[in-house]
């Protein structure tokens, strides 16, 4: 049973194939064919939200960023909800909740932030390890508190994804997998609560896409 419930985050598994990490660029071939088309609500819609994205982030990075800053995070912003909303579908492979991919974004990241705030800002980096007001007497604590809390960022943002991700997954399926054992009365009440639930999941795949986002664009702003 334990096989078969996790089956579905295995890449072999649906298809017999390793080939499903390609479905991670699928948006590759669909979203720029929305620059190609006539404007439509869609298009104005993802236009409305990239450009509050756009003003949240700069307000994020403050005065050191500039507009091209928020690209890179508007990116991954948009690879994120991609993936997540493409795994709710049947059949499709969600690469988002494996700890390859997730780890693999947010990692880089960390470690770029990392590097240019230690070489450029090394001042401000030591600044940020003890808190202002912090006695003397915990300031060698608070320096290894803040350490320990940096360096486990990258970790946190690829499992609090991944999780998330397995979490909703994992409800659908044993919900699925339920379905046949149970009579039409029960059935009916399991199809509501499948419907429930995956809009719920909706909402999860924004918001995990945007908490992701978010994080990084406060990482990135405290190095500055």
């Amino acid at each position: 049973m334990m096989t078969n419930l996790f089956s579905v985050f295995d890449p072999s598994a649906i298809f017999n194939l390793s080939l499903n990490w390609i479905s991670t660029f699928l948006g590759l071939l669909m979203i720029p064919s929305i620059y190609w088309l006539m404007p439509s609500r869609y298009n104005i819609l993802w236009n409305s939200i990239l450009l509050t994205l756009h003003k949240e982030f700069k307000t994020l990075l403050g005065p050191s960023g500039h507009n091209g800053s928020t690209f890179i995070f508007i990116s991954l912003f948009s690879l994120i909800l991609f993936n997540n909303f493409m795994g709710l579908f049947p059949y499709i492979f969600t690469s988002t909740s494996h700890l390859t991919l997730t780890l693999t974004l947010a990692l880089p990241l960390w470690l770029s932030f990392m590097i240019y705030g230690w070489i450029n800002h090394t001042q401000h980096m030591f600044a940020h390890l003890v808190p202002q007001g912090t006695p003397a007497i915990l300031m060698p604590f608070m320096v290894c508190i803040e350490t320990i809390s940096n360096v486990i960022r990258p970790g946190t943002l690829a499992v609090r994804l991944t999780a998330n991700m397995i979490a909703g997954h994992l409800l659908l399926t044993l919900l699925g997998n339920t379905g046949p054992s149970m009579s039409y009365i029960l059935v009916t009440f399991l199809l509501i609560g499948q419907i429930a639930l995956l809009v719920l999941e909706s909402a999860v795949a924004m918001i995990q896409s945007y908490v992701f986002a978010v994080l990084s664009t406060l990482y990135s702003s405290e190095v500055n």
